[in-house]
């Protein structure tokens, strides 16, 4: 008779096996044309790294951005982007038991070039970003999935001072707070990060904050935005100067304490800085740069939220426009749009470097990545 110690082990190496089969990766792309592959999706082997393809859909333009219910059953995304007089919002059902993507339905984004999505925790809430038009949209979401019309629009006019780019509002993310009664609107062309507080119970949940902005140094650009886990700092990168910037933060309100460059000492103008997340654990934060470097900052951040550059990693693609960390914080995923390659990337958690691991995959102008465990 084999000993217990055997059969735990055995049922233990199943458990590991079974999870590392349940992490699955939603890829988006720039793809101009209904009859290619608009949206992907894969499975992560959390064991080894390794994509392995699940399914597709098309019939969609442009799904530049995407992002995934709480409960994993619903992928909502930016369509008909970068489209002169187009805008819309589309949500599709995942069935892994089936492998299928199945799309819902759309709504118009409510400005043109949509460029960032946001579910609400409890699941009932669409923010959208509107880039061009600079503009946010809020959609109540229905309990299958489908995306209901618009509850409320917000456009703004105002820019800043460089002349090419910050002539009128540019906002390029919505970003609900840990706690999701504020929404967050990074303004690239107004160098501003606007503030909403948000009632989940409201017919119109955005209203007006006390501080209705934040402001940022000018020609920075703002973009991306992200908050630790520990809910007490706010970081935000901004594409036009480079930089991240820290906040603390409390009840709506950010105070700056910190501004560090993403790119290295050798890149003086051109700045591309694009993407920011934090690792699970709270102590590595990462940042990719696009154009002259194409590579992920690597931070480490101490006990009072400051950050501490450690390192870059090349994404061994051009234009890394958006990346993720699965939800154990043992990969990174980044999508290359020029070069049409996804890597993966294992991270060390005590050091936070990353490591190239496993196969690329090709997918034609991918934006987007997302990973949610289900």
């Amino acid at each position: 008779m084999k000993p217990k110690i055997y059969y735990f082990a055995i049922a233990f190496l199943l458990t590991i096996n079974l999870f590392s089969q349940n992490t699955y990766v939603f890829l988006g792309s720039y793809n101009r044309d209904k009859t290619a592959e608009a949206i992907q999706v894969y499975q992560l082997d959390t064991l080894s790294g390794k994509l392995t393809k699940v399914t597709s859909v098309k019939n969609v333009v442009n799904p530049s951005y995407l992002t995934v219910s709480p409960n994993g059953k619903y992928i909502y995304a930016c369509t008909d982007t970068k489209t002169p007089n187009a805008g819309s919002v589309s949500s599709f059902e995942f069935n892994p038991s089936t492998k299928t993507l199945t799309f819902l339905n759309s709504q118009r984004s409510g400005g043109e070039n949509p460029v960032y999505v946001s579910v609400h925790k409890n699941g009932k809430w669409l923010a959208n970003a509107n880039y061009t038009e600079g503009s946010v949209s809020v959609y109540p979401l229905l309990e299958n999935g489908k995306i209901d019309s618009i509850a409320q629009n917000f456009q703004y006019r105002d820019g800043s001072v460089n002349k090419d780019r910050q002539t009128r509002s540019h906002v390029h993310s919505a970003v609900f707070s840990p706690q999701c009664d504020y929404l967050f609107l990074p303004d690239l062309g107004a160098d501003k990060i606007r503030c909403y507080a948000f009632d989940e119970n409201l017919k119109k949940p955005l209203v007006e904050n006390k501080n209705p902005f934040t402001k940022t140094d000018l020609e920075a650009g703002p973009r991306h935005f992200t908050f630790h886990p520990n809910q007490k700092w706010g970081y935000c990168i901004e594409e036009m100067a480079g930089q991240i910037s820290v906040y603390n933060y409390e009840n709506g309100v950010l105070n700056k304490i910190q501004r560090i460059a993403t790119h290295s000492d050798k890149i003086k103008d051109g700045f591309e800085s694009s993407d920011i997340h934090i690792s699970p654990d709270g102590k590595f934060l990462y940042a990719t740069n696009r154009g002259k470097e194409n590579n992920i900052a690597i931070f480490s951040i101490d006990e009072n939220g400051h950050l501490k550059s450690i390192g870059y990693q090349s994404t061994l693609g051009k234009h890394p426009r958006i990346f993720a960390l699965d939800e154990s914080g043992k990969f990174l995923v980044a999508s290359n749009v020029l070069t049409s390659n996804v890597v993966v990337f294992k991270r060390d958690s005590k050091t936070g470097l990353l490591k190239k691991i496993g196969k690329e995959i090709k997918m034609e102008n991918v934006s987007c990545v997302q990973i949610k465990q289900i």
